[in-house]
């Protein structure tokens, strides 16, 4: 094994879940008053990258290192950042990626990448020995099991889990007579973490990466790498399936916090680095405080995601392209439970709204029927996630308030296979209970929510001027369709806007950096009833902040007693008064003076 590929993971590290995963980017500032003594990762805001949809510098129609080398300026500019993936060969080589180090570094940002080591590609040279036979030595690296069969001498898997992108979790390989587990695609076979040596292999890979100048990890569906002993059926809650949800056998298993804190003695406790851990299929805070709270030691801080389910169905088997009309209670629920959650055991919080997993949030959470109100409500969400407790993540084209493709595209320009399968799954079901031929089936429904809520939303290319394909490549076929208002909302039409949604972050950030209280200060939600209104004070030493957000369409009048405020922030002007009226979708930060 040579120095320039560890443990035979080499530019091949993707252990990916799918052919582009994503960089975080994280922009260091120096803390200022208030924040003596905390991490720097704290007081950080972390800008994600999902690099094949950035900048094509090749001309081959795919993001590449050297796109996102060629726009750290940018990145430093807007005052944030961070950068998560592995090394692809369509991205770029190892020297490309330590000049993208040097560059980061040279500008005193930061940059973390994506550990994704549940599963690795089907073409990874580890799984293609272990597929060889039942007696190579790196069978044991992943999880193979023998078939059952029926009382007719059917083969079935070995269990009834179903694939978290439809379809069975196990696939039949003919040659070994066994088949593997896949918790995601079937070319993406899950490691066996159970085995040391894996561990071992991946501990030398984290090094690797560490001592080349990674400052820290965002850890892929870390939550999932121990499975439950014997493998058994998941409990059947959709009888109209053969395959069943079956996260209840492998979410926060029965070791994952043994391997977290082998990981944390073997790594992590030898570097000074950010981590973060992204906790799939799990509702129990107390759960989750486990991989977060000081006195356990493990990782800095994870990623919650019930404000992701919040225009989510609440039902057993819905599916997150479900979309459902969510309430302001509900959402004011959300927010104030985490920003108050184990606060004084040390729990830290990140802060986001938008990453490669969901669609746009202007076009969930805010309002894009018009280009008045899109600019208005990108704006309102901004406030709402520079005003939280914890570490800010942004991701690509939020800080454009780039938005959902048209529902008129084509079931063709969804190239998520989380979308497609779902399709496929729920045109199959139609066809069978009413007997029709698929061009008779109406899938009307399932399109609209797709509009709404497909993951591909969020891998359109990055909007960076007027020109061909948004300026995202020279060549003549992007490897995702660039979303059709390109022409008027892109990066170099915002730059010297001051009234752009850019400008508009550019100048929160800068806000979030001068006053410390609302990265570290304590929350107090006001106006609990309020139908449209979510408010909340921030509190720290004698520092105090009043944060008013109108997620409506419609004027609304708020009562704020006590204290003289100071108007800091806003998405419209500067209103006077006593009353608090706010326009719709006006947001508004005061500090006491």
């Amino acid at each position: 094994m040579s120095s320039q590929d560890p443990v035979g993971f080499g530019k091949d590290f993707s252990l990916h879940r799918s052919s582009a995963a994503s960089l975080l980017l994280t922009f260091f500032v120096m803390p200022s008053i208030g924040t003596a003594g905390e991490p720097w990762w704290k007081s950080s805001t972390v800008y994600q990258i999902y690099p094949v949809s950035f900048l094509d510098t090749t001309g081959d129609g795919f993001g590449d290192l050297n796109g996102i080398h060629s726009k750290l300026d940018y990145l430093k500019d807007l005052g944030s950042i961070a950068d998560y993936r592995a090394i692809d060969s369509r991205y770029g080589t190892l020297k490309d990626w330590d000049n993208l180090v040097k560059g980061v570094h040279e500008r005193e940002m930061k940059l973390m990448m994506d550990l994704v080591a549940n599963h690795t590609s089907d073409e990874h040279d580890w799984f293609v020995q272990s597929k060889r036979s039942k007696d190579d030595p790196k069978r044991a690296w992943y999880i193979w099991r023998p078939a059952k069969y029926d009382s007719d001498g059917k083969r079935h898997p070995p269990n009834n889990w179903r694939s978290v992108f439809q379809g069975p979790a196990w696939t039949y390989d003919e040659a070994t007579d066994e088949y593997y587990l896949h918790l995601y695609l079937e070319k993406q076979p899950d490691l066996n973490w159970d085995n040391p040596v894996v561990r071992d292999a991946v501990w030398d890979l984290m090094r690797f990466w560490l001592d080349r100048g990674c400052d820290g990890f965002r850890m892929d569906v870390i939550n999932i790498i121990s499975k439950v002993d014997g493998l058994p059926d998941a409990p059947v809650v959709d009888k109209d399936e053969e395959y069943q949800p079956a996260s209840m056998h492998y979410a926060n298993g029965p070791r994952v916090h043994d391997y977290i804190a082998e990981m944390r003695e073997n790594v992590l406790s030898h570097y000074d680095l950010m981590t973060v851990g992204e906790i799939s299929f799990t509702h129990s805070t107390e759960e989750l405080a486990r991989y977060v709270l000081p006195k356990d030691n493990e990782l800095n801080m994870v990623f919650q995601i019930e404000l992701m389910h919040l225009d989510r169905p609440d039902h057993v088997s819905a599916s997150p392209l479900e979309h459902y009309d969510w309430k302001v209670a509900e959402l004011r629920d959300i927010i104030s439970r985490w920003q108050v959650f184990k606060r004084d055991e040390g729990f830290w919080n990140t802060i986001f709204i938008e990453n490669h997993d969901n669609s746009r949030s202007v076009s969930r959470f805010g309002n894009d029927s018009t280009d008045e109100l899109r600019a208005i409500s990108a704006k309102l969400l901004a406030m709402l996630e520079i005003t939280q407790k914890g570490t800010l993540y942004v991701y690509q084209g939020q800080e454009l308030g780039m938005k959902n493709f048209p529902r008129s595209w084509a079931l063709e320009e969804y190239q998520d296979v989380a979308t497609q399968n779902y399709w496929n799954r729920i045109l199959a079901r139609r066809m069978q209970e009413q007997k029709k031929k698929p061009e008779d089936v109406d899938m009307q429904d399932v399109l609209d929510d797709f509009q709404k809520k497909a993951r591909d939303h969020a891998r359109t290319p990055m909007q960076w001027d007027a020109s061909s394909h948004g300026g995202f490549t020279s060549g003549n076929t992007p490897w995702m369709r660039v979303n059709d208002d390109y022409k008027s909302w892109n990066a170099a039409s915002q730059l010297n806007d001051e009234e752009s949604v850019l400008a508009f972050w550019k100048k929160a950030l800068v806000v979030r950096k001068q006053y410390p209280i609302l990265i570290f200060g304590e929350f107090e939600l006001i106006l609990p009833n309020h139908g449209q209104v979510l408010a909340y004070k921030r509190t720290h030493g004698d520092s105090e902040a009043l944060v008013l957000l109108n997620f409506s369409n419609s004027a609304a009048e708020v009562e704020v007693e006590g204290g003289k405020w100071q108007f800091v922030l806003g998405n419209y002007a500067a209103e006077e008064g006593g009353a608090y009226d706010l326009k719709p979708y006006e947001g508004r930060l005061y500090v006491a003076h």
